[in-house]
């Protein structure tokens, strides 16, 4: 399953969600070339999409979540990659 945050997060002018799967990096990579999304979206475990894509997201089956709950979904499915223990990938 993918799922995504609401467009909160600012950054260069404009305010970005989260996108990520429970299921693979295989799966959130398909959905993201599904979306249009460039693959240099791609931070650790999750992409970063702008609001402008986040209706596009929910409609192609991405379910909206807090943001917390993706931290949860990630490490509960063991796909979290924290800063701290990964180099960025890209």
């Amino acid at each position: 399953m993918l799922y995504l945050d609401r467009p909160a997060w600012p950054w260069r002018g404009r305010l970005w969600s989260h996108l990520i799967s429970d299921v693979s990096y295989a799966e959130l990579h398909a959905f993201a070339e599904a979306l249009g999304a460039p693959r240099r979206g791609f931070d650790r475990d999750h992409y970063d999409i702008p609001a402008e894509r986040f209706a596009a997201a929910v409609w192609l089956g991405a379910r909206e979540v807090p943001s917390r709950e993706l931290v949860r979904l990630l490490r509960d499915a063991g796909l979290r990659r924290p800063k701290h223990l990964v180099s960025r990938q890209r």
